[in-house]
């Protein structure tokens, strides 16, 4: 199936319809969007992932400019470790996991660190040169199979230019003869689109003025990139704007007002890609020490364009109110010294899954010296926000009376179902005797189908994910001709206490 949303036309075997998602649910009546901070927002952070053991080559800091990615029946975490010595010097480590809390780090035996190769760290680089950030797209159908695995990364080695490495296994990493690929990009996402990659970060050069952006570049083989980048999304609009002084170069990163730290994470879903983003608020004195951090929201449908559902709406708020710990800090001759820092900044790197029924994105605190450990944010699966209805006063100026009694509802952009049947299913609570919903297949002029009316609706009965749709007999779309939209109508006495979090369109399989 394909969803007219904007996005590439690309056959699908589901759509998944978000309500945070305006392009793909672009119409809509009576209904407010609400988005949802993480579970364990607050003080309770779950630390999943610590420093390691003395001696290891994560024993001081474990810093997440990572990835978290899906293989096979584990996820492996790649992330940065920094050991006992007095330099700055961060090497790429790996955990696993089968459920995204409980993490092990697996002895490779690749690489020597203090006369031992009984540890986690993978083989690029040897080793032998820092790196600063990194991610890692699984491509395990790439017909060459030393490239299933790609990584982009930034290392001392190029100057923290943007270089990029193949691996076939995820551990033994050959770097491209053609590095660097890019000027300087610290970079958190990447996604692939009708056969391009897409990777986020932010820039320097660019684009002026100098601050943090959500840039954009592109490449169809993971090697030869776009050197230009697309801007996809800033924040230099928003109070207080950092304005650069006419004294200051223009080469110079501005630290205040609001910016976009690292692009954002990406997850891609098909017909939208969900981001998030590290939202930066820069201290008007320029004092880096003074930055703080949350991480925001964001959507796009084509990889390049990205939009806050809610302006400024902070997905995972960064701790307030005395959150301290011990940290390492970076004297003026680059020794390591321990102090106790305030941290009120979080970091995203490239990781989110549905395990089980939920969500997980994993994070950790800023500065990148911050050492207690990686953390996990958690959602019910696919409940990062809804739809519930608000009450529009009958007497409004606006409202013409004969239109009083429209139910609040949405309707979706139009979808081809290419000829195949599908199901309709529903992420959906609040469900009871006095509060429902019916669905309605349309045409793409909103005309009803036959046998899909709202009155041929037999509404889904109790909450929950995926709880499908039936039309008296009929459990499936059908001999459908030409695009068909979604209609879904807030219903009963009580349709306040309804909150809808997806809709799913699937290809029916046999």
């Amino acid at each position: 199936m394909i969803i007219d949303n904007g996005s590439p036309k690309v056959s699908l075997n589901e759509v998944v319809m978000f309500p945070f998602d305006n392009q793909s649910i672009p119409i809509s009546h009576g209904l407010r969007l609400h988005l949802l901070q993480n579970n364990n927002a607050g003080f309770d952070r779950e630390i999943v992932l610590k420093t390691g053991d003395p001696g290891s080559p994560d024993s001081r800091l474990v810093v997440y400019y990572g990835t978290v990615r899906k293989v096979g029946d584990e996820l492996w975490m790649w992330y940065l470790g920094q050991g006992e010595e007095n330099i700055w010097h961060q090497r790429v480590c790996l955990a696993k996991s089968k459920d995204g809390y409980n993490w092990e780090r697996p002895k490779l035996g690749l690489v020597d660190y203090q006369g031992s190769r009984d540890n986690n760290l993978v083989d690029l680089l040897g080793g032998e040169h820092h790196v600063q950030s990194c991610v890692v797209f699984y491509d395990p159908d790439d017909p060459d199979p030393n490239r299933k695995f790609k990584m982009a990364f930034q290392s001392s080695k190029y100057n923290h230019a943007m270089a990029v490495a193949f691996s076939e296994d995820g551990l033994r990493w050959t770097e491209s003869t053609q590095n660097p690929v890019g000027h300087g990009f610290e970079m958190s996402g990447v996604v692939k689109l009708n056969g391009c990659y897409y990777i986020t970060g932010q820039g320097y050069i660019s684009h002026f003025p100098i601050t943090r952006k959500l840039e954009t570049r592109l490449s169809y083989d993971f090697e030869n990139w776009t050197i230009s980048s697309c801007v996809g999304y800033h924040r230099d609009d928003v109070p207080p704007k950092p304005v650069p002084s006419n004294q200051q170069p223009i080469y110079d990163v501005i630290i205040d007002g609001e910016q976009i730290h690292l692009g954002a994470s990406l997850w891609h879903r098909g017909n939208v890609i969900i981001g998030i983003y590290g939202m930066w608020h820069g201290h008007p004195s320029n004092d880096r020490r003074l930055v703080t951090m949350d991480l925001g929201l964001v959507v796009s449908n084509n990889a390049m364009h990205y939009r806050e559902p809610l302006p400024d709406f902070r997905i995972v708020p960064a701790a307030e109110n005395n959150w301290t710990q011990e940290v390492a800090a970076w004297s003026d001759d680059e020794q390591l010294l321990d102090e106790t820092l305030p941290v009120a900044c979080l970091m995203q790197g490239q990781g989110f899954e549905n395990i089980g029924d939920e969500s997980l994105f994993w994070y950790t605190p800023w500065p990148e010296h911050a050492s207690d450990g990686i953390r996990v944010a958690t959602w019910e699966r696919d409940r990062m926000g809804y739809f519930s209805i608000f009450s529009i006063p009958k007497t409004h100026v606006f409202l013409d009376n004969s239109l009083t009694e429209t139910k609040p509802h949405f309707i979706s952009s139009p979808i081809d179902l290419e000829g195949e049947p599908a199901r309709v299913a529903m992420n959906i609570d609040g469900l009871s005797e006095h509060s429902k919903v019916s669905v309605e297949i349309q045409n793409e002029r909103f005309e009803p189908m036959p046998g899909y009316t709202a009155e041929d609706c037999t509404e889904p009965i109790e909450s929950g994910l995926r709880k499908e749709v039936r039309w008296g007999e009929q459990e499936v779309l059908g001999g459908m001709k030409g695009p068909v939209r979604i209609r879904v109508n807030f219903e009963g006495i009580r349709p306040e206490d309804v909150k809808l979090f997806a809709i799913y369109l699937t290809k029916k399989t046999n």
